[in-house]
C-alpha cells in the first residue's frame, strides 16, 4: 500500500507540473471507394490542478495507512 501511495504522489506531482498531456491521433479525412486519406492531428488533454492535488492527497493517505498497518 505504501508503494502505491508513493506512486500516486509522484503521479500527482507530475500532473501539477505539466498540467497538459499532448498526443497525436489519426483522423480520416477522405474515404471514397478505393480513395482513402487521413491526417495526424495534435491534441491535448488539460489536467486541472485540483485533480493533481487530489491525487497527491490520496497518495499521502495511502502512505500513512501503509505505515500504520506495518507497525513502523
Amino acid at each position: 500500500m505504501t508503494f502505491l501511495g508513493l506512486a500516486l504522489i509522484l503521479a500527482g506531482c507530475l500532473a501539477l507540473a505539466y498540467r497538459e498531456i499532448r498526443y497525436t491521433r489519426r483522423e480520416k479525412v477522405l474515404d471514397v471507394g478505393p480513395l482513402k486519406a487521413s491526417m495526424d492531428v495534435q491534441d491535448s488533454l488539460n489536467i486541472p490542478p485540483v485533480v493533481g492535488g487530489l491525487i497527491v492527497a490520496g497518495g499521502v493517505v495511502l502512505v500513512i495507512l501503509g505505515v500504520k498497518k506495518s507497525g513502523v
